[in-house]
């Protein structure tokens, strides 16, 4: 069979421009005569989660860019000084998408998705449409306990890779065990030869340790004030999303849509990647075509948010 899909275009992983002093780690792919996507990844996680979704989406088209928000992967993290807290990380989103015309699309997981209601709810119109993945303002407290557990049980690191893998098999046992180089897109060997996550240790404490009742307080009046178009894919074996978190959002964004995949868990796009990928194509599919610049002159250009402000 012969594709018929343009050639993509990959730009090298770079460093971009976050909020104060940060510089986020950032992969973009595909020449974007469809117009552009932001990939924003969960808590503990890295840009690397969406390699397969993002290929995908460039071969239809799509330029994406996907980062490692401040504090994963190879962003950079807050001096000793400086506790994390969740205005930096929106306001990290708001400086990348703010530089791009048109707005893109944002696609993005679980502390991501909480990070673009912010965002969009303090610049309406930031992105074209957005697709959060398993998370909605408030969340099953269980299923966010679990999580904190594992991301905090190992602060030694592992001794060997081998030992990492054990660990995140016990934890999700219904994937294939991890090796190789599944295994150092997750991890990184420090100079002692131990093998720590690649994340600050710091951000379960500084930036997962607030008052939940608070934090959800906002961004459910954040989600009250979105109007652009809005896509939740929820994982049916979920124990963040339930039934109950996603009616309630669906009532305070009525105009959302909801697609739920019945044999992922909170990890949507790696449990069933084929299937979660084609749904968001589908979604952007759907969208209404993107209107061509008023003008060249730039004088006239229309304005688009850069920067992160009050």
């Amino acid at each position: 069979m012969v594709s018929h899909l343009p050639p993509l275009t990959h730009v090298p992983d770079a460093l971009l421009a976050g909020a104060g002093d940060t510089r986020l780690a950032a992969s973009r792919l595909g020449d974007g005569h469809r117009g552009s996507v932001v990939l924003a990844h969960g808590f503990g996680q890295t840009r690397k989660a969406w390699d397969d979704t993002a290929r995908v989406l460039a071969e239809s088209g799509y330029a994406t860019l996907s980062y490692d928000a401040r504090g994963h992967g190879e962003s950079s993290r807050n001096p000793a000084t400086l506790p994390y807290d969740g205005t930096q990380f929106t306001d990290d989103l708001i400086v990348i998408a703010g530089e791009m015309s048109p707005p893109p699309v944002l696609v993005a997981a679980s502390m991501g998705g909480l990070f673009g209601l912010l965002a969009e709810s303090r610049w309406p119109g930031l992105f074209r449409a957005m697709v959060l993945v398993d998370i909605t303002p408030r969340w099953e407290t269980a299923g966010v306990e679990r999580i904190l557990r594992f991301m905090s049980a190992h602060p030694d690191g592992f001794d060997s890779l081998h030992a990492a893998a054990d660990a995140i098999a016990d934890y999700l046992p219904h994937r294939p065990r991890k090796s190789g180089d599944g295994l150092r897109k997750l991890l990184r060997e420090d100079a002692d030869g131990r093998w720590y996550w690649h994340w600050d240790p710091r951000l379960i404490d500084e930036l997962a340790g607030g008052d939940a009742h608070e934090q959800q307080q906002v961004l459910l009046h954040a989600a009250a004030q979105i109007r652009c178009p809005v896509l939740l894919v929820s994982g049916g074996r979920s124990d963040l999303v339930s039934p109950q978190t996603v009616a309630e959002f669906l009532s305070l964004v009525p105009h959302a849509q909801h697609v739920r995949l019945p044999e992922a868990t909170h990890m949507v796009a790696g449990d069933e990647n084929s299937a979660f990928t084609a749904a968001v194509l589908h979604y952007l599919d759907a969208l209404p075509a993107l209107a061509p610049p008023a003008s060249t002159d730039i004088k006239h250009a229309t304005e688009y948010v850069t920067g992160a402000g009050p």
